[in-house]
């Protein structure tokens, strides 16, 4: 039976926890053969089994190779290196017979460790990181300390009585020892600009927005309670009825669904801002798009890599993988200072003529009683608020002229369905317009001092072209249910939520608890996870050094390290000293390696005397000589000190175990 306080056992130990680390993002597959190959050597230490020969492990060795190619087709990168490395490491343990096996197995554990610690570095994973990292130092100590089969001496003189705890309780020492050096690595080790960890990561389901919307084909739509992004104004917010993020634009109308627009359709028009300019800090969650979300309408791009499209949308070079964090400026109320350009003006009055057509003849019917498209605009809107509509997460379908059916059958949706129609009535009367997604509100947190968006404040309206004003933002869900400017859509409509969504806000000191969680992860992301090569810049000018540069900032670490490795000799320099093991010892240690050659061990918990016992009643014929030199061991260590003739003793007892000649039976 594999006992967990020998070296095999915390080296499975060790790469047990290497595999649960990454157990979630590996095939089940690639979980199950390592638990199956530790298994296998687990039953061979318990003799239940035998361990398979070389020629056997390279088999499985070249299989589980040629396996992962099929399935991955390519051995590069981190997840095909992860899948390899762990399945690697699992069949290394089918020939961890020396100690030098064990160390390459826990190295190729903390390897793993790394490569999760790249792909994920949560606050919630923080612990367990730390646990392995602990488990993997503790089998190192108990793999360097324990004594082979047979041996004493040396080893065992300087650590005596050492298990587990004792391995545990020095891996503990050594790692708090380690702490210091990680925090001055950490604050003052020269960086260089960029982002370390940005490693190209393709798995994961893409989040939040579509670049498409077809608000007929939608019966019942959850809100998610995932968070979206979150924001932290530098002053004062704006007010909830501004609080617009804008995300993408879709110009495209076949009848039934709204697009992008992948062509420029005119260049960014020069705006007057009017009103506050509000500065924002923006922490934007992994979704697999590539948009980048701003307070409508942002200044000017946020980022080198993030293209600033000419409807004012923000479009990153690559997909959104991990946390990403950025600061912009935005001014809520504009006002275009060129004229919209004809083909600007064709893009977006652009309609199919022989869908909707009784929404078309609606809307010229209401254009020719007014007299200017902002009294259009107005009409429509009345329309809308007077119509008998409702604003409801569960509408029927549409049939295939959605507009049509949505405005004179249904009449009940969600912002979606008043967006469509409201952009689809605009362009029928030749009045420039578009529809915008993104998101509405946020919801508050107290704690942090931050703003958290959700899926769930998913929202889209539309911008109207006025000559004169430029585009103006309209949106007609508010005049159906004007509540939803100013609350969220949870809030407005509970039952909408998913049962997580209802479960937290049904409860008070549930939804405080996640506030404080949050506030403390965003708090690890912001200072930990995004301590860049400006943030040093930034913290060493706090502490007085204004233009670090890189030779100043390696004497700051080379005298940081220095201090360091002075604190760590002082400390150890407290500690006993170890003495190294005397002629008598070694003597010893060389008469019981004799007798283990020839297949009589001695036990670690065997004293001399109960060593020369187990060899009499193995081997009679050593029992003689080898119970006379164990019993003059004993006497020479234990017994009562002979000064005048101590030193001779113990050299005549080296000669007798010199001349000691001992053969297998």
């Amino acid at each position: 039976m594999l006992k967990v306080s020998t070296p095999l056992g915390w080296t499975t130990l060790a790469l047990v926890g290497a595999l649960v680390l990454h157990v979630d993002r590996m095939p089940l597959w690639v979980s199950a053969l390592g638990i199956a190959l530790l298994a296998w050597r687990m039953a061979a230490s318990a003799r239940a089994i035998a361990l398979p020969g070389k020629f056997t492990r390279a088999f499985v060795a070249f299989a589980l190779v040629g396996t992962v190619f099929a399935f991955l087709h390519t051995l590069n990168g981190l997840q095909a290196g992860t899948w390899m490395l762990a399945l690697m490491c699992s069949v290394k343990m089918l020939e961890t017979r020396q100690r030098r096996d064990q160390y390459i197995v826990v190295g190729g554990a903390l390897f793993l460790l790394l490569t999760a610690c790249l792909v994920r570095q949560s606050l919630l994973r923080t612990p367990l990181y730390i646990a392995e990292t602990w488990i993997c130092c503790s089998a190192f100590a108990v793999i360097a300390y324990t004594p082979a089969p047979g041996t004493v001496g040396a080893r065992e003189r300087l650590v005596p009585g050492f298990d587990s705890r004792s391995a545990i309780l020095l891996a503990g020492r050594a790692l708090l020892y380690s702490l210091p050096l990680a925090v001055v690595l950490f604050l003052v080790f020269p960086r260089l600009p960029g982002a370390f960890w940005a490693l190209p990561r393709t798995e994961g389901a893409e989040t939040g927005l579509s670049d498409t919307m077809s608000p007929g084909s939608i019966s019942q739509l959850t809100s998610s309670y995932d968070i979206a992004f979150r924001v932290r104004f530098d002053g004062a917010a704006p007010p909830p009825r501004e609080r617009y993020w804008r995300g993408p634009v879709l110009h495209k109308f076949d009848g039934y669904t709204w697009s992008r627009s992948f062509t420029s359709a005119y260049r960014t028009q020069s705006l007057e801002y009017l009103g506050p300019a509000y500065r924002y800090h923006l922490s934007l969650e992994p979704s697999q798009q590539r948009w980048w979300f701003s307070l409508d309408t942002v200044d000017a791009s946020p980022n080198h890599r993030v293209f600033l499209t000419y409807d004012y949308e923000l479009i990153s070079s690559d997909p959104v993988t991990s946390l990403t964090t950025y600061d912009a400026v935005s001014h809520t109320q504009t006002r275009a200072t060129q004229p919209l350009s004809r083909l600007a003006r064709r893009v977006d009055t652009d309609l199919p003529k022989e869908r909707n057509p009784r929404s078309q003849q609606l809307a010229q019917e209401m254009r020719g009683r007014v007299d200017s498209d902002m009294a259009y605009v107005t009409a429509v809107l009345e329309f809308l608020r007077t119509g008998g509509f409702v604003y409801s997460l569960t509408p029927p379908l549409l049939n295939y002229d959605s507009v049509d059916d949505f405005l004179f059958n249904t009449r009940s949706g969600f912002c979606g369905h008043y967006a469509s129609a409201f952009v689809n009535l605009m362009r029928a009367a030749n009045v420039p317009a578009h529809v915008v997604t993104g998101y509405l509100g946020g919801e508050w947190n107290p704690v942090g001092g931050y703003f958290i968006v959700r899926q769930s404040d998913a929202h889209s309206w539309a911008e109207v072209w006025v000559d004169g004003k430029g585009w103006l933002r309209v949106d007609p869900t508010a005049v159906v249910e004007p509540e939803r400017l100013t609350r969220g859509m949870l809030d407005l409509l509970p039952q909408a939520g998913s049962a997580e969504a209802r479960l937290v806000r049904s409860w008070p000191s549930l939804t405080e608890m996640l506030q404080r969680w949050d506030a403390v992860n965003t708090w690890w992301n912001d200072h930990v996870l995004k301590f860049d090569y400006r943030s040093q810049l930034n913290l060493l000018s706090r502490l007085g050094i204004p233009s670090p540069d890189v030779t100043l900032l390696a004497w700051a670490f080379a005298i940081l390290l220095s201090i360091w490795l002075l604190w760590i000799a002082w400390q150890f320099g407290r500690g006993p000293t170890l003495r190294r093991p005397d002629r008598l010892a070694k003597a010893y240690a060389r008469l019981c390696g004799k007798l283990a050659r020839v297949g009589v061990p001695r036990s670690a918990h065997e004293g001399p005397l109960a060593y020369a016992d187990s060899v009499s009643s193995s081997r009679p014929d050593l029992a003689q000589g080898v119970r006379t030199l164990l019993v003059r061991y004993a006497e020479l260590r234990y017994g009562a000190p002979r000064a005048e003739s101590r030193a001779d003793d113990i050299a005549g007892f080296e000669r007798d175990v010199a001349r000691l000649t001992v053969s297998k039976a």
